[in-house]
């Protein structure tokens, strides 16, 4: 009771916010706190606002709708509650989109049976849950849909979200590998530029109703894949793709969580059988101050970061720290099957890391247990129970949703109008500083009384 009632209060706590930095050329931020290549994307700022009033999973005043309108939009909620889309992914495919989930009024949007694909540009995704799920389908019987991916996307933002209960990936950036004849034009043919800041990622189900089997995955960034940043995030219980990059990827990951990661955490991999008649590209992680914790699933000895396939990965990595359940130290580097990748060390970050507020290790976990996840200052019964499980050690990777409470239950709408004025549309934060039923501010930093004092000497 003690530990819980610590919790509760640490997610009320307030705590310092510093001023985001602006890059260069002074160019707005999608929202204060944005980060990485994409942190100025306009999403639908300066466009239609579309309001949604029905958590039917389509037709009038429903999310699908405005997804489907064409031009700059900005996707506010006049309803809070379950969204149930019955087994359908939800296609982005019109660019210069803001879905603005701080919107809505309490219990906020959560969306079962369902996931994103984002397949256009300019995206910016806030403080939604998505809840995939195996629904009762036979094992390998063909429903795999990602919680969420970006499919050739650019300047996407997912910040502040739930994904659980995946059947392919929790959270991922992909698309075609070879688009053109030169690695740039691969480059630009397929998913770049996205950030995924403060989401939680959990619970990818194991031995479901994927077609290869088990598939308990965290995220994926697929071949080429460039400007992608992993941003405070918490990965708990997949089995692997915490997070997966491949052939020639370009990853950045600052202050992440990985906890009960079973066979692999990070790894990195260019397969042959995916790349014949291409040559390898070298990709490229960057890893600053990010937490690997194993717990009741994870391989004895697992090391933070492991390497496989046929092709070099240049790595940069600093302060990161990898335990086991038993807070024993665990292996920074490793491989898996009969590679013959090398990797090489670079001396200084490969991806720039300027303007992000970077915490020291051991101030990673409690910050971003506190913060992660949609809508942190009303979680769910879902995100408590993870995140509660998260601190204290326990859970496991799961095959089915039914393992441990299941979908939640659609009850009537929770309604409540949005009111322009008291909103900046341009971020789409509320002007008061703090959202619908949140009594102060979210916190971004949580430390110790010493870490304060030793903060306040420096």
């Amino acid at each position: 009771m003690l530990k819980k009632l610590w919790l509760a209060a640490l997610l009320l706590t307030p705590a310092i916010v510093a001023t985001p930095v602006l890059a260069a050329d002074s160019a707005p931020l999608a929202f204060p706190g944005a980060v990485g290549p994409a942190a100025q994307t306009t999403g639908g700022r300066g466009g239609k606002i579309l309001r949604v009033t029905t958590l039917a999973p389509d037709g009038p005043g429903s999310l699908k709708e405005a997804i489907e309108t064409p031009g700059p939009r900005i996707i506010v909620f006049e309803v809070g509650g379950v969204i149930d889309m019955g087994r359908t992914t939800i296609d982005i495919v019109h660019p210069f989109l803001t879905i603005a989930g701080q919107t809505a009024p309490g219990p906020g949007i959560t969306l079962i049976r369902t996931g994103f694909d984002v397949k256009t540009h300019d995206v910016i995704l806030r403080h939604l849950r998505v809840y995939t799920g195996v629904d009762g389908q036979p094992k390998r019987s063909g429903w795999e849909a990602d919680a969420f991916s970006t499919v050739g996307a650019a300047n996407v933002i997912i910040d502040h979200c739930t994904f659980l209960w995946a059947i392919d990936e929790n959270m991922s950036a992909s698309g075609p590998r070879f688009t053109g004849n030169s690695v740039a034009e691969w480059r630009r043919g397929t998913s770049h530029n996205i950030t995924f800041s403060n989401n939680l990622a959990a619970e990818g189900l194991a031995d479901a109703s994927h077609p290869k089997g088990e598939h308990s995955k965290g995220s994926l960034i697929h071949d080429n894949a460039t400007g992608i940043v992993f941003y405070r995030n918490v990965w708990a219980h997949n089995v692997e793709r915490n997070p997966l990059i491949k052939g020639g990827a370009q990853a950045l990951m600052i202050n992440n969580l990985i906890y009960n990661p079973q066979h692999r955490a990070v790894h990195y991999n260019l397969m042959n059988l995916e790349w014949v008649g291409h040559d390898y590209v070298t990709g490229q992680i960057t890893a600053v101050g990010n937490v690997m914790r194993g717990g009741n699933d994870t391989d004895r000895d697992l090391p933070f970061l492991m390497l496989g396939g046929d092709s070099d990965l240049e790595y940069y990595g600093k302060d990161n720290l990898a335990v086991d359940r038993h807070g024993v130290a665990l292996p920074e580097v490793g491989r898996y099957g009969e590679t013959r990748a090398q990797l090489i060390r670079a001396k200084a970050p490969l991806a720039p890391i300027a303007g992000y507020r970077i915490l020291p290790v051991r101030d990673v976990e409690t910050s971003v247990l506190a913060t992660a996840g949609a809508r942190p200052w009303a979680r769910d019964a879902e995100e408590i129970r993870i995140l509660f499980f998260v601190a204290e050690g326990r859970g496991e990777v799961i095959d089915d949703e039914k393992e441990v409470s299941g979908y939640p239950k659609v009850k009537p709408a929770v309604k409540a109008p949005f009111v322009e004025g008291d909103w900046d549309l341009a971020t789409m934060e509320p002007k008061s500083g703090l959202y619908p039923a949140q009594t102060a501010p979210m916190p971004q930093e949580i430390l110790s009384p010493r870490d304060r004092a030793s903060r306040a000497a420096q």
